[in-house]
C-alpha cells in the first residue's frame, strides 16, 4: 500500500521499548502477562456455557472478554517479537492494520461498557421489567451496534493515517503504530488530522462515558432510596466491578489520546497499561467481585482439570 506520493516507504522502525540490558526481562514479563490474559479471558468465554450465566450481563461480559483478547493481540505479539529481534520493523500495511484494529477494538469496548451500564440500570432501577427490557434480541442488537459504531470511527481515523505524507523519517518512538506516534513522522500539515482525531476520540469516548455517567446517576439514586443497608450493599455489589473497569479503561484511554505525544516513558507506560494491563485486569475484576462468576469458574476448572 502506498502512502500518498511516497510509495518508497515500505516499513517503519519501532523503538519504543528498545533497551538492550532489560529486553530479556521485559520479554519474560510481557509473555507471562500475555499467557495470563489469554487464560483469564478464555475462561470468561468458557464459563458462558454454564446455565446459570445465560443472562444479558454475562453475554456482554463474554463479548468484552473476546474484545480484550483481540485488543491486546493486535499489539502484544508484535512487541514480544521485537524484544527478541534486532530489526524492529513493521510494514506500512501492518502499521495501518494496527491503527485500524486498535481503534476498532477499543472503540467497541467503550460502547460495550456503556451497554453494560445500561444493563445495570435496567436491573437495579426496573427489576420487575428487566426481562422485557433486556431481551436476548436487544442484547445482540446492542453488541452489533457497538461494533458498527466502532468500525465507523476506526475507518475515519485510519483514513487520517493513509492520507498523511511521510518523508525520510521512519522511526516511531513507540512500541506500536498508534496514530499520535505517527504524527511526528509526517512532513505535511497535520493540524487537521490532529483536530479530527481529537474530535473523533472525544465524540466516541465522551459519548459513551456520558451514557455510563447518566446510567450511574440513576443507579446511585435508586440505591440510596433503598431503606435497608443489606439491600443497598447487595445492589451496589452488582455494579462495583463494572465501575472499576470503567475507571481503568477510560482514565488510561483519555490520557493516551488526549495528551500530546512525546515518546516519553510515561507515554509508553500509559499505552502498555491501556493495551495490555486492562485486558489482564478485566477477568480478575469481574470474577473476584461476582459470586456467580466465581462459582462458574470453579465448576469449569473442576470439569477440565
Amino acid at each position: 500500500m502506498a502512502l500518498r506520493n511516497h510509495s518508497t516507504i515500505t516499513e517503519f522502525i519501532l523503538i519504543g521499548l528498545s533497551a538492550d540490558h532489560i529486553e530479556a526481562l521485559l520479554f519474560v514479563l510481557l509473555l507471562v502477562i500475555y499467557l495470563l490474559t489469554m487464560i483469564g479471558n478464555l475462561m470468561m468465554l468458557l464459563i458462558r456455557a454454564d446455565s446459570c450465566l445465560h443472562k444479558p450481563m454475562y453475554f456482554f461480559l463474554s463479548n468484552l472478554s473476546f474484545l480484550d483478547l483481540c485488543f491486546f493481540s493486535v499489539t502484544l505479539p508484535k512487541l514480544l517479537e521485537d524484544l527478541l529481534c534486532e530489526k524492529k520493523t513493521i510494514s506500512v500495511e501492518g502499521c495501518l492494520a494496527q491503527v485500524f484494529f486498535v481503534f476498532f477494538t477499543s472503540g467497541t469496548e467503550a460502547c460495550l461498557l456503556s451497554v453494560i451500564a445500561y444493563d445495570r440500570y435496567a436491573a437495579i432501577c426496573h427489576p420487575l421489567l428487566y426481562g422485557q427490557v433486556m431481551s436476548n434480541q436487544l442484547s445482540v442488537k446492542l453488541v452489533l451496534a457497538s461494533c458498527g459504531l466502532a468500525s465507523l470511527n476506526a475507518v475515519v481515523i485510519s483514513l487520517l493515517a493513509i492520507n498523511m505524507d511521510f518523508c525520510e523519517a521512519q522511526t516511531i518512538h513507540h512500541f506500536t503504530c498508534e496514530l499520535p506516534a505517527l504524527f511526528p513522522l509526517s512532513c505535511s500539515d497535520i493540524s487537521n488530522n490532529i483536530n479530527i482525531l481529537l474530535s473523533a476520540s472525544l465524540l466516541h469516548g465522551l459519548g459513551t462515558f456520558i451514557l455510563i455517567f447518566l446510567s450511574y446517576v440513576r443507579i446511585i439514586s435508586t440505591i440510596l432510596s433503598i431503606s435497608s443497608t443489606t439491600g443497598r450493599s447487595k445492589a451496589f455489589s452488582t455494579c462495583s466491578s463494572h465501575l472499576i473497569a470503567v475507571v481503568l479503561f477510560f482514565a488510561s484511554g483519555f490520557l493516551c489520546y488526549l495528551m500530546p505525544p512525546s515518546g516519553s516513558s510515561l507515554d509508553l507506560l500509559l499505552s502498555l497499561q491501556y493495551s495490555v494491563v486492562t485486558a489482564l485486569m478485566n477477568p480478575l475484576i469481574y470474577s473476584l467481585k461476582n459470586k456467580e462468576v466465581k462459582a462458574a469458574v470453579k465448576k469449569t476448572l473442576g470439569k477440565y482439570l
